[in-house]
């Protein structure tokens, strides 16, 4: 099973945008989305969710009343003060440590795993959309895109898919680490400003660490051409291939705003640039690119 995955080393460069409309040239191919902290491959979608499932990834403290003495060993040890002077625990200071059960004298604090979050299986009009929601504050993202790349894998299997296409987060974080794991391909998008260019040397970092060599895109390249031409002589020193300069076009917000990717939307400069980059995708992972 294959695996092109799309990152970014921050956020706002389009990422998502051009995940939406690789999907749409793809045809019938399995997508997941791994920006599990800031979902929103589904606005473009219009999912119709068939299947959530709860993700359990860290535990909470729970306190048994019948057996708590109230000695406060458990509130004098907890570094994020979570336990109230009526010894109740609250939820959502706990940070599932286990320290206070395991000072507690008596037994009665129980460390249980909570819901940190939800993994949903979707239909769309491009094929079958895995997607993963972090309950807020929690800390366990790179957990939920491993299970939210374990069930794109299995219904890929299922539905006699030859590839999965994976829309990883910005950054350099757990959630990007857990998306690079088992990738087959890697397109990384960027942009033509100083804090691109930085942050794509860092995520390069990350992607090199995982024995991959990723292709580069560069979208609203015409914004600013001498980052541009800097991002092209930062790739020909890292022996990578830009395979991608999108431009800058208005047509792009207006599609999302319309609920559908830019291939839907208009025939353009960029959906032309877009659709030779998935044939060169297509290439590279030995894909039959469908014709129209």
């Amino acid at each position: 099973m294959k695996q092109l995955v799309v990152i970014s080393g921050k956020g706002g460069t389009g990422k998502t945008t051009i995940v939406a409309a690789l999907a749409a040239l793809a045809g019938g191919k399995v997508m997941a989305d791994c920006d599990v902290d800031a979902a929103d491959l589904h606005l473009v979608m219009d999912p119709r969710v068939g299947k959530t499932e709860g993700f359990q990834g860290s535990k909470e403290a729970v306190l048994d009343k019948g057996k708590c003495i109230e000695c406060g060993v458990c509130r004098k040890n907890c570094r994020f003060e979570a336990i109230y002077e009526d010894f109740h625990i609250d939820p959502f200071r706990c940070e599932g440590c286990g320290v206070c059960a395991y000072l507690c004298p008596v037994n009665a604090i129980a460390m249980k795993p909570r819901v940190s979050g939800y993994v949903h299986t979707s239909s769309t009009r491009f094929g079958t959309l895995v997607h993963g929601q972090l309950e807020p504050g929690e800390g366990t993202s790179g957990k939920l895109v491993t299970l939210v790349k374990q069930r794109a894998m299995e219904l890929a299997r299922l539905e006699g898919r030859d590839l999965v296409i994976i829309d990883g987060s910005p950054g350099i974080g757990c959630p990007v680490i857990a998306s690079l794991s088992g990738a087959t391909a890697v397109l990384v998008v960027t942009e033509p400003t100083l804090s691109g260019i930085h942050d794509l040397e860092r995520v390069l970092g990350v992607a090199f660490h995982f024995r991959t060599r990723p292709s580069i895109c560069i979208n609203k390249y015409d914004l600013n051409k001498a980052m541009t031409q800097q991002i092209e002589q930062f790739a020909a020193e890292q022996r990578l291939e830009v395979i991608g300069r999108i431009p800058y076009d208005e047509r792009v917000t207006e599609a999302m705003v319309q609920g559908k990717s830019v291939i839907e939307y208009s025939d353009s400069p960029v959906t032309r640039e877009i659709r030779q980059i998935w044939t060169r995708l297509s290439e590279a992972l030995e894909l039959e690119v469908p014709q129209g």
